[in-house]
């Protein structure tokens, strides 16, 4: 709330006395009529009942919403403190100066010209530390900042500020907290140094990597198996037909190699013996006997 001038306060005054309102609860609502253009009001006091809002011609809403009394002392507060902003054109408007012929009659004293220039409006918040002081316009996404009397322009980009440390020592460096964390004034582009616009930087677009593909492995041929050989059938020794004596007794067709010829001698013995019992003929006799013989 901007202070009152002595035609000021004794305007709030008088209004105070009328309603029954202290001189501070007066002075909240008019600086809230006067934010609302003389037409409507938001407001918070307790002497109000609490929060409430109010509206030219309409309804009056207050936290305390059964208290049709107290309802209709801020209505009729708020109508008088809407016809005096009405009379007081510069109110609404925000002139720094007063016309000439209009300072006596000024309710609040001049303001001081707005140090970061007439480009940006109102602020959405400003402060003042260690001989730093700084105003951030989030609707305009603009930061000033002055140290040493110079003012610098920053453009916050999309960032939303709503926090701003120092470091230790006069004109420390500020850095500010925003949706991303802590960012540091020194990343942010400089629109303008004490009213001199500064060249900004364009930013230099990053190429875009093109994507190369992959190449797709082939899987190895695998080898064609080669036909293996079928194996050929062996020959099956035929059955030698069995030679029997006249007495039924089989009689070897191809006597087995003899090492030796005592296995001979041996074998012409037992062939004499089958010969003597009857079981080989004498042909047969003879015929085996030549054939033993014949291998010494």
């Amino acid at each position: 709330m901007r202070p009152l001038t002595p035609s000021g306060q004794q305007a709030v005054s008088q209004i105070a006395q009328r309603h029954g309102f202290s001189v501070e609860a007066v002075t909240t609502m008019l600086d809230a009529v006067i934010n609302g253009n003389g037409s409507m009001a938001q407001f918070s006091h307790p002497e109000f009942g609490g929060s409430g809002q109010w509206m030219s011609g309409g309804m009056t809403m207050l936290s305390d919403m059964f208290n049709n009394y107290l309802k209709g002392r801020v209505d009729n507060l708020c109508a008088d403190l809407a016809a005096l902003v009405a009379s007081q054109s510069d109110l609404i408007q925000r002139a720094s100066s007063q016309p000439q012929g209009q300072e006596g009659a000024s309710l609040f004293v001049p303001a001081e010209p707005d140090w970061w220039g007439p480009e940006l409006r109102w602020p959405d918040s400003s402060g003042a530390q260690n001989g730093v002081r700084y105003a951030y316009f989030s609707q305009a996404h603009r930061l000033a900042i002055e140290v040493n009397g110079q003012v610098t322009i920053y453009d916050t980009l999309d960032h939303q500020i709503g926090g701003v440390s120092q470091q230790q020592g006069y004109g420390g460096s500020l850095s500010f907290n925003s949706q991303y964390g802590l960012i540091d004034i020194s990343r942010l582009p400089v629109l303008s140094i004490d009213g001199q616009a500064q060249a900004v930087p364009v930013p230099v677009p990053v190429p875009v990597p093109v994507p190369v593909p992959v190449p797709v492995p082939v899987p190895a041929q695998q080898p064609q198996p080669q036909p293996q050989p079928q194996p050929q059938p062996q020959p099956q020794p035929q059955p030698q037909p069995q030679i029997t004596s006249g007495f039924g007794v089989p009689l070897p067709t191809s006597a087995p190699p003899i090492a030796t010829a005592s296995d001979i001698f041996t074998l012409i013995e037992r062939l004499s013996e089958l010969h003597q019992r009857g079981l080989l003929s004498d042909q047969e006799y003879g015929s085996k006997k030549a054939e033993l013989l014949s291998r010494l």
